[in-house]
């Protein structure tokens, strides 16, 4: 479920970035569409590359990078900028995903 869960991400991260080239309202949507996209793709692609060995964190980083995109891409197409106040909740789980993969790696 994952990997499902990894190619989705990835595919709509595509999209975000797409849409911020070239459908964004103004440059700060496109600046958080497209840093959202970025975010987000790498997240997917990294939580594909872990998911066999640290289950867990890649869990971590698709649900970190998911926030922490959505709460972008909601924002640059209109809701509320409230939302800005999550987005970090995002960012700190990418973190620890990050720490827990290597903290597993590094014991082995």
């Amino acid at each position: 479920m994952i990997g499902v869960f990894a190619a989705i991400s990835a595919a709509v991260a595509v999209a975000a970035g797409a849409f911020g080239a070239h459908g964004a309202s103004g440059p700060q949507e496109a600046e958080w569409l497209r840093t959202g996209g970025i975010y987000q793709l790498v997240h997917a692609v990294a939580a594909l590359a872990i998911m066999g060995v640290a289950r867990g964190p890649a869990i971590m980083l698709l649900a970190g990078g998911a926030l922490f995109a959505v709460t972008l891409y909601t924002m640059a197409l209109g809701g509320p900028r409230w939302l800005g106040a999550v987005t970090p909740i995002g960012g700190t789980l990418l973190i620890v995903g990050w720490l827990w993969a290597g903290w597993l790696y590094w014991r082995g």
